[in-house]
């Protein structure tokens, strides 16, 4: 990778590499703590047209750039299409959403049963950890979300715990946000024993992007945090595009696959990005490589500013058609819709 150092007539000098950071020499706070945040840089260091700024800036205010260096290091410098790139990239057009996109798309103000928690679904709940996320996914269902109506940390977390614990029918517990592994370890491990001291909770969910954008969140007092829960613990990562799983990721969820019930990625169908089966089909067998499995591929939550990613479904139906004809069952994702109201989630 090169660094990128020179004063443009259209960019100020910024200092920054865009080599990857070593686990060792930097730790995943430092990592997260410098993350890009103005657009203006992110256009610098990839070499982007200046002419993209102006609507960048404008999108910024909708939903904030986030993308720390890990993520940034595998985008094609000079490539306005990259897949990458197209996630996190603020664009006028989110400032537009036809009749049909929300705020709220799948109906999270109803599902509140305790400030922070959510149940959608029978035996599951989802406690709300953090509105933390160590990169900013431009078609993000919660990027309108009112994190600040959400507890954070063990004392302000203990009505939320004592609602899950007064109810026997919940079995599973998810953990969500934001990102909950952008809590730092001491936290997260004193939360998996707040949950794990409840009687009748036998499962622990953790839905993560953390592992992909930064592999070094992957330290070794979180594995030891999962090893020592006596839950049955399933992490969620998420993966939308091959290119996303460099060496680093790699060796991050393969750690995770060695003191994990089950390692699932879910992926979004996002237009121009991965909405082709052979795409998809090298996504999978990436997946395997690090001992994944693909779990669902959603079709994209209609939430304001993030209708240029929608795909239509009839398109989806035939990628899930063409997967199956080439890659055993076991490879091949659910394509399924999230519905407020509904009891489960709806296969497409």
């Amino acid at each position: 990778m090169q660094n990128i150092t020179n004063q443009t007539e259209d960019y100020p000098l910024v200092s920054r590499s865009l080599e990857v950071p070593s686990s060792i020499s930097e730790s995943w706070k430092k990592i997260l703590a410098s993350a890009v945040r103005d657009p203006k840089e992110l256009l610098h260091l990839l070499e982007l047209p200046p002419s993209l700024l102006p609507e960048a800036q404008r999108a910024c205010e909708l939903f904030p750039l986030v993308v720390p260096q890990p993520y940034l290091s595998r985008i094609e410098i000079g490539n306005p299409k990259d897949p990458l790139l197209l996630q996190v990239l603020p664009l006028g057009l989110e400032e537009h959403s036809p009749d049909g996109y929300t705020a709220d798309p799948l109906g999270e103000d109803e599902a509140l049963i305790s400030p922070g928690v959510l149940q959608k679904y029978h035996g599951r709940a989802l406690l709300v950890t953090t509105g933390i996320c160590a990169i900013h996914c431009r078609y993000c269902f919660r990027r309108h979300f009112p994190y600040a109506d959400s507890p954070r940390g063990i004392e302000a977390w203990k009505e939320s715990l004592d609602r899950l614990r007064a109810d026997s029918t919940i079995t599973e517990v998810l953990l969500s946000g934001g990102d909950p592994l952008s809590l730092s370890d001491p936290q997260l491990s004193s939360l998996l024993k707040e949950i794990a001291s409840i009687d009748h909770v036998e499962r622990l969910r953790i839905h993560t992007r953390l592992p992909t954008v930064i592999p070094q969140r992957v330290t070794e007092e979180l594995l030891n945090s999962l090893t020592s829960s006596p839950l049955k613990t399933v992490v969620v990562v998420h993966v939308n595009h091959h290119r996303e799983i460099d060496d680093s990721c790699r060796e991050a969820l393969f750690k995770l696959s060695k003191v994990t019930s089950a390692l699932l990625n879910q992926t979004v169908l996002l237009k121009g990005i991965n909405d082709s089966s052979i795409e998809l089909k090298r996504l999978s067998e990436r997946l395997l490589e690090c001992s994944v499995l693909p779990y669902y591929l959603h079709q994209l939550d209609p939430v304001i500013g993030a209708a240029h990613f929608q795909v239509p479904v009839e398109n989806g139906r035939a990628i899930i058609e063409d997967l199956e004809a080439n890659l055993p069952g076991y490879l091949v994702p659910k394509y399924v819709q999230e519905l407020p109201g509904k009891k489960s989630k709806t296969r497409l």
